[in-house]
């Protein structure tokens, strides 16, 4: 039985090129960095869980509920293949069970916050908002995109930021927690603007306060679909 079954539905990316040096010390132990064309990409992703069940059950008051969270991007080599992955600087939900359940069986680092979110459709434009309040003060990402969504091309930015099938975490520098997340393809909605007000020190700490002063070498929206956590290995 998975560990977790969900929906992951309209998935706000927001890319920043950075130098690798800033992530070296978050790799886990077994993995290296990924990289697109030569640049690696750190991401706030923001975007809703719903119709969740842990272990197949639903939890009351746990069903629906917003994610934002800054990962970068790692594969693992075997014998056999290139697992590609993502490893989560900080995960925010608004809900402490989430984050007792993430942070105790998969090493993540979950913080619960108050949040909301906005979905809004207006004739052929698709508004998109997450928000998260940090120390009294509230963080927001928005787009406004083309409500048509569209297939990823293969072998485009795109496809790196949001194809990806495996986790994993810090356990400690010796050892590194590996699970497999399973969802089909998905598919994005052009952008046709965005706003966002990130505190990235108070958020995220004085490891990423250089983020404020950089703009976004991309913003994506994607629809997202039906996934499935499975349980944990340890390498």
């Amino acid at each position: 039985m998975s560990f977790l079954k969900a929906e992951w539905r309209k998935l706000v990316m927001v890319n920043y090129a950075v130098k690798p040096v800033v992530l070296q010390p978050y790799v886990p132990k077994g993995t290296e960095l990924d990289f697109f064309e030569d640049v690696c990409y750190v991401s706030v992703v923001g975007f809703m869980f719903k119709n969740t069940k842990l272990l197949g059950v639903k939890i009351p008051f746990h069903i629906n509920f917003e994610e934002v969270n800054l990962r970068f991007y790692v594969k693992r080599k075997t014998a056999s293949e290139v697992k590609r992955g993502v490893v989560f600087i900080k995960e925010i939900v608004p809900k402490p069970a989430i984050t007792f359940v993430a942070n105790t069986v998969y090493n993540e680092n979950y913080e619960t916050l108050p949040m909301q979110h906005l979905w809004k459709e207006k004739e052929n434009e698709l508004e998109v908002v997450y928000k998260w309040k940090k120390n009294n003060n509230w963080n927001s990402i928005e787009v406004i995109a083309e409500n048509i969504p569209t297939n990823i091309e293969e072998n485009s930015v795109i496809e790196f930021i949001s194809e990806h099938y495996w986790g994993y975490a810090k356990e400690s520098e010796k050892k590194t927690t590996e699970y497999e997340v399973r969802h089909p393809r998905w598919q994005y909605y052009p952008i046709n603007n965005f706003n966002m007000k990130i505190d990235f020190k108070e958020t995220y700490g004085d490891n990423f306060e250089f983020l404020n002063s950089i703009e976004p070498s991309s913003v994506m929206l994607l629809e997202g679909a039906e996934i499935s956590v499975e349980g944990k290995s340890n390498l």
